[in-house]
């Protein structure tokens, strides 16, 4: 399994704002929120990117957006909406490899989701 700091909130080394956990995943609140409401949901399976996600992980992977939409109505944003992102990579923004779907709520998004300030393509 990656040696992540998710590996160890989903082993209890360190603690976490946890808002939902199955055999399969875990939501918690994210510990820099870029939202009012913001918070993660990860699988307990180690899946370091987008790009590593295998034929036998599809359930897993849906697993995700369905605990997303169960934990927003449980918050109260599912009505007013909410923004799920997942990050591959550098260029993506991924900054933890262990696959993890961010679920943003509480304020209108704009688009795009970046500004003129990110790093160019080269």
């Amino acid at each position: 399994m990656l040696d992540t700091i998710f590996t160890k909130i989903i082993n209890k080394e360190i603690p976490a704002d946890i808002l939902y956990e199955d055999d399969i995943s875990l939501a918690f609140r994210d510990i820099n929120p870029q939202a009012p409401v913001h918070f993660l949901v990860i699988p307990k399976k180690a899946i370091p990117t987008i790009n590593d996600i295998t034929k036998e992980d599809r359930e897993v992977v849906g697993h995700l957006s369905y605990v997303a939409a169960k934990v927003a109505g449980e918050l109260g944003v599912d009505e007013q909406g909410y923004r799920t992102v997942m990050n591959c990579n550098e260029f993506g923004g991924q900054t933890v490899y262990h696959i993890h779907l961010h679920v943003l709520a509480g304020k209108i998004m704009g688009w795009p989701p970046y500004t003129d300030t990110a790093k160019p393509l080269e």
